[in-house]
């Protein structure tokens, strides 16, 4: 099950993992998590960063190592991971590893809401998604096999999975395109019909009203 923790934004981790390799400034720590790539990996929002830095700090994960001024810059304060934050960063990695976390992509959420369109209009979008699907994958399949030539594939194993992941949805939905195309999806008449007549047909608005009793 995952923990309550002090810090939950993904930063924090990203943040805690940059400051393990040795101390640094807010703004070092921000350039090595781009050079790594942590905004892909971890949806950063580089707007939080002190916020999220100063909150790492308060609950005794990071700590001040030095601060020094140069010339008129402001003053900027390095810091250092603690025993405590070491522990959360490997215990941390562990539950992301471990755990299966519930996720709402929006994807998700228009494929619950589609029939308010036509299935044409659907099989017409859903080409578009492919075609989209397709060039990424292929971009990023270039990417790996450039990478992998010189990269290690232990720091290549989020890629692989963004490219197993991506490979995934692009079956699934080749094959729902195929269902709807030839018309063997269940349901497709009926579909039509509502577009046709602006009544749900009988079946479907009893189960529908079924759901919402039994929910």
């Amino acid at each position: 099950m995952a923990k309550r923790r002090k810090v939950a934004n993904l930063m924090g981790l990203a943040i805690l993992s940059a400051v393990a390799q040795r101390p640094m400034h807010p703004y070092e720590m921000a350039q090595t998590l781009r050079g790594w790539g942590k905004d892909h990996d971890m949806g950063v929002k580089w707007g939080s960063l002190y916020t999220v830095v100063g909150n790492l700090a308060k609950h005794g994960l990071i700590e001040e190592a030095e601060s020094a001024r140069q010339g008129r810059r402001p003053e900027r304060t390095v810091y250092r991971i603690t025993e405590a934050g070491r522990r959360e960063m490997a215990d941390w990695t562990r539950e992301l590893l471990s755990v299966p976390h519930t996720e709402f992509p929006r994807f998700r959420a228009g494929l619950s809401v589609m029939t308010v369109l036509t299935p044409d209009e659907v099989i017409d979008l859903l080409g578009e998604r492919l075609a989209a699907l397709d060039t990424e994958i292929g971009a990023l399949r270039g990417r790996y096999e450039r990478d992998i030539a010189d990269v290690p594939r232990l720091f290549l194993i989020e890629s692989e999975y963004d490219l197993a992941v991506l490979e995934a949805e692009a079956t699934w939905v080749r094959t729902l395109l195929d269902e709807l195309t030839e018309e063997t999806f269940p349901g497709l008449p009926e579909w039509r019909t509502f577009h046709q007549t602006g009544e749900l047909p009988a079946e479907l608005r009893e189960l529908a009203e079924k759901n919402i009793k039994n929910s």
